[in-house]
């Protein structure tokens, strides 16, 4: 880009740049501050030893301030000294493309730019996050140092150049550091082709198979365009809201009951396709319903597990299963009927990444709607859609059909999950500590039908690492192998939200077809009570039923 030259400009830190587990996510008014985002990415490289003369990933989830920030980020890396950045068309990377990508190229790590499923626009959210060699997000002692440098950082470091035109692929530079545009979608349409049989999938289509997916005008419609009706002939129109939007066309991209209420209408009507699909802003979470049947996350994880072998990646079978705590036991049956370790960790994909790291498991999955394999280090959405795709082509059977049959071999974990959002942060801290201090004494009593066989607050000590994690939720279990358990998310000024899990093992097939609520009327009222709610929320009943 001709006479490029590094220039230092003095700065003032900021208070707040303390990125989460998902790195550091922001109203996009606040990343417009003047040097907010400048501040950060210095941050990171100040933060980071060895990345010189290296390659870096970088893309996004096409949200709005998406390409402003990688023009900024471009020209800091060069500056600092980077070798190489690989980005994709049009600054596109889904979350799991990008791990992909890191994971192929055996890239130093990457900035991905995404605010997940949260709103996008001029007064959405956005996000940055870090994520290291293993194409997995960084991990504590990274972003502490990330953070510990923010609030001292007095300069960074900058190209002063023109922007780079990253809509036309191919090769360009900024001062000595390369820049390669690269098709978003190749690599990551490469991968899966090892993991599933796509002649298979091909052949299904061609007899009938039918599939409405949503890219909920977010980041995955071109990867689903050219997988699901390019590359595997879905019909045309079989993806909606495709062309990834700055603001995703007005709309939470979150693929839940509540914002895809269009597809559970239409997965449940006359009308229905085989598979209703759905994926998120970024594309790390999934949707799946059948005709007539909405499949659980919980539920989807223990049938990916269980049918791994259909799918050509995974023929070897499976080393073990991880899900977070909160995630129902569906998961467990699964793997002691196969006789793999199950793996229960904190909430948090970064918990995961050690596990398969050392290849102690090859599935992982979370309530959540994430569910991801040993083939990248994030949540893959379009991975589990295909595995679906995979499995229904294999079984030739109906979603409705395998979860039945799912249920009656390994019995069925009525499962749900009740927010209290935006309770009063002191009522709720104060719950968790009361209920804290009576766990001790739950062991052994009865209510009604229920008995406690084990109440604690779950810790986690970490198979590869050795460290550990406490307070990670409080659990009550029952001698039936029923549950509930406690957690606080999120803090700040909108004070916090207690979420509740409320789960019944039934191993009975005659008692596997009540409405979900009503299956789980008993554990729902213990839940109320045992825990006060209402006196410590001042609230009767949840704001959100998933």
């Amino acid at each position: 880009m001709g006479n490029s030259h590094a220039t230092t400009i003095a700065t003032t830190p900021f208070a707040d740049q303390r990125p989460g587990t998902s790195g550091l996510r922001k109203k996009v008014q606040v990343f417009e501050q003047r040097h907010y985002l400048e501040n950060f990415i210095q941050s990171i490289f100040d933060a980071l030893d060895g990345y010189q003369a290296a390659t870096l990933v970088v893309g996004g989830d096409g949200r709005f301030f998406n390409r402003e920030a990688i023009q900024k980020i471009l020209k800091i890396a060069a500056a600092n000294g980077v070798g190489r950045i690989v980005i994709g068309q049009g600054g596109i990377l889904s979350t799991p493309a990008a791990s992909a990508l890191i994971r192929s190229l055996r890239a130093f790590g990457g900035i991905v730019l995404s605010a997940s499923h949260n709103p996008g626009g001029p007064h959405g959210d956005f996000g940055v996050k870090y994520n290291v060699a293993n194409g997995g997000p960084a991990p504590e002692k990274v972003t502490e140092a990330i953070y510990a440098r923010t609030r001292e950082i007095a300069s960074f470091k900058i190209v002063e150049s023109q922007d780079v035109d990253i809509d036309r692929l191919g090769e360009t530079t900024i001062g000595d550091m390369r820049i390669d545009v690269v098709d978003s979608v190749a690599n990551y349409q490469a991968l899966m082709q090892t993991l599933f049989d796509f002649d298979r999938i091909r052949d299904a289509f061609r007899s009938g198979l039918t599939l409405k997916f949503d890219a909920m005008s977010a980041v995955t419609g071109p990867y689903a365009r050219v997988l699901f009706e390019k590359e595997l002939g879905a019909r045309p129109g079989s993806v909606i809201n495709a062309t990834p939007l700055p603001d995703f066309g007005g709309h939470h991209p979150d693929p839940n009951l509540v914002y895809a209420k269009h597809l559970y209408d239409l997965a449940m009507s006359d009308a229905a396709p085989d598979l209703c699909a759905a994926s998120d802003g970024d594309g790390d979470r999934n949707l799946i319903i059948g005709r007539g049947r909405f499949v659980t996350p919980s539920d989807s994880l223990a049938i990916l597990a269980a049918n791994a072998t259909v799918a050509p990646g995974y023929r070897q079978g499976v080393a073990g299963i991880a899900r977070s705590m909160p995630t129902s036991g569906a998961a467990d049956r699964v793997a002691e009927k196969l006789g793999v370790p199950l793996y229960e960790t904190p909430t948090g994909w970064k918990y995961f990444g050690n596990l398969l790291d050392a290849g102690l498991v090859t599935i992982c999955g979370e309530e959540s709607a994430g569910a991801g394999s040993d083939h990248v280090r994030e949540k893959d959405g379009l991975w589990a859609v295909l595995f679906w795709l995979d499995i229904l082509a294999a079984r030739k059977e109906s979603v409705d059909a395998i979860v039945r049959q799912h249920w009656t071999t390994y019995g069925r974990n009525y499962y749900s999950r009740h927010d209290y959002e935006e309770v009063a942060s002191d009522g709720a801290h104060a719950l968790i500590e009361a209920l804290r201090d009576r766990l001790p004494t739950l062991k052994g009593q009865c209510f009604g039908a229920l008995e406690v066989a084990k109440a604690d607050d779950f810790a986690y000590h970490d198979p590869v690492d050795g460290s550990d994690s406490r307070h990670q939720g409080l659990r009550v279990i029952f001698a039936d192998g029923s549950r509930i358990v406690y957690r606080l998310s999120g803090t700040g000024t909108a004070g916090a939200t207690l979420r509740v899990y409320i789960e019944r093992f039934e191993p009975d097939p005659a008692r596997q077809y009540m409405e979900t609520q009503a299956a789980l009327a008993d554990l729902i009222t213990l839940s109320r009570e045992l825990a006060e709610i209402e006196r410590y929320t001042r609230r009767a009943a949840p704001s959100v039923i998933t």
